[in-house]
């Protein structure tokens, strides 16, 4: 009963590793705004990011204005400006206002009943954008609009299902490693062998991490196809690694630990196996049988 019980306990553990450390990613990184935004920030020195930027506020801007038959080169001047503006410390701050803003609406569209699509407000960076071409005498651009530069960053239809998932997320970010952690050493103590219960948990654990290395790269191919067709998928690639880093960093810590702490325990035990065997006595010479006399 010790035997089977270390096991199924040792086994358990070993399933919830890639669980605990999804939804401990989950509610520790994504669900918290401060980190959030650290993370996002150094994106808006990306060439990708500042390219879509670029093109969705170029969009933004031309619905709102009639030039007539110089609209294409308008479009290519504003873009320009527009791309330039992105390599600025100003541009870096609306990056930043915008994206708190938005985690902010996505977390409180997560966390209540409201229904409709999240959408990211690129106000701040027009606004600083109208007021760097304004003081540059930008023709036009006192007539570029604030209002209406939205992009849609979470669906309608995906809302009502990701809240499910998030709410599990939530609680299970602080209990299933605790779980996890806590099934390893109970079982790990049942065993009758705890070198080989020690060895045999460490590869599960390494084993589950690789499991959620692979999900994380799928993750990120699923995610990039679903894309409409207006979304820079290059952009999209570089914010779905910035936000998986850590998701990444933590699998590739325990695999590694796995490995060390299982390779770690067989040599100890190779080794204590060697030293019983050499330490045990010689069995006795069997005794010489006697001749009979005639």
């Amino acid at each position: 009963m010790r035997k089977v019980l270390s096991a199924v306990l040792i086994v358990l553990a070993c399933v919830l590793v890639p669980l605990g450390g999804l939804s401990a990613w989950a509610k520790y990184e994504i669900g918290d705004t401060g980190r959030y935004v650290d993370t996002m920030a150094p994106l808006a020195a990306g060439p990708d990011v500042q390219s879509a930027i670029a093109d969705s506020v170029t969009d933004g801007v031309m619905n709102q204005i009639e030039v007539g038959p110089l609209e294409s080169e308008v479009r290519a001047y504003v873009r320009r400006a527009v791309r330039s503006f992105t390599g600025t410390e100003a541009f870096r701050a609306a990056w930043n206002t915008a994206n708190r803003a938005a985690h902010d609406a996505v977390l409180r569209a997560l966390r209540s009943s409201r229904e409709g699509a999240v959408t990211l407000d690129l106000a701040p960076v027009t606004q600083q954008l109208k007021s760097q071409l304004s003081y540059d005498r930008v023709p036009l651009a006192n007539r570029i609009p604030i209002e209406h530069t939205e992009v849609t960053v979470l669906e309608a239809q995906e809302l009502s299902t990701l809240r499910k998932g998030f709410h599990v997320l939530e609680i299970a970010g602080f209990w299933l490693p605790l779980a996890a952690v806590a099934l390893a050493v109970s079982g790990i103590l049942l065993a009758v062998r705890r070198r080989q219960a020690v060895t045999a948990t460490a590869l599960g654990m390494a084993l589950g991490a690789a499991l959620l290395a692979l999900a994380t790269v799928i993750g990120r191919a699923l995610t990039l196809a679903d894309l409409p067709t207006h979304v820079s998928r290059a952009a999209a690639g570089t914010v779905y690694d910035a936000l998986t880093s850590t998701l990444r960093t933590a699998t590739w810590f325990i695999l590694a630990l796995g490995l060390t702490v299982a390779a770690t325990t067989w040599l100890m035990d190779h080794h204590a196996r060697r030293r019983e065997a050499s330490a045990a006595p010689a069995p006795a010479p069997a005794p010489e049988p006697t001749r009979a006399r005639a």
